[in-house]
C-alpha cells in the first residue's frame, strides 16, 4: 500500500494561494501609492496574474472597485489614497481656523478699545 501524500500537495496549494494573493496585494499598494489608475487589468498586468482569478476574490475585488471609483472622482488631483486627507482632519482643521478667527476677532476688538 502507498503512503498517503496528499498532505504535500495540499501545502502546496496553500502556500500557491498565499504567494499569488501577496501578489496582488502588493500590486494594489504600489498601483495606489504611485498615484497610478487601479483597474482589475494593471492589477493582473503588475501582478502578472489572470484578471478572472481577481474578480473570484471578493475582498480584492471589493478593493480594486473602491479605489477605481475613487480615481474616477479624483482624476484632477493625483494624490495616493493614504495621502488624501480625511473628513475627520478637514473638520479638525476647519475647527481650528475658526477657533483662530475668533481669537483674533477678539484681539482685534481689544486693540480698538
Amino acid at each position: 500500500m502507498r503512503a498517503d501524500n496528499s498532505q504535500h500537495i495540499v501545502d502546496a496549494a496553500r502556500r500557491r494561494s498565499e504567494y499569488t494573493r501577496a501578489k496582488a496585494v502588493q500590486a494594489l499598494r504600489s498601483l495606489d501609492l504611485a498615484g497610478e489608475p487601479v483597474t482589475f487589468e494593471t492589477v493582473a498586468k503588475r501582478a502578472a496574474l489572470s484578471r478572472s482569478w481577481l474578480y473570484a476574490q471578493p475582498d480584492l475585488r471589493e478593493e480594486i472597485e473602491r479605489l477605481r471609483a475613487a480615481h474616477r472622482r479624483d482624476l484632477s488631483s493625483p494624490v495616493p489614497g493614504r495621502q488624501r486627507t480625511s473628513d475627520a482632519s478637514l473638520r479638525r482643521r476647519l475647527e481650528a481656523a475658526n477657533a483662530r478667527i475668533r481669537r483674533l476677532t477678539e484681539e482685534n476688538q481689544q486693540l480698538r478699545e
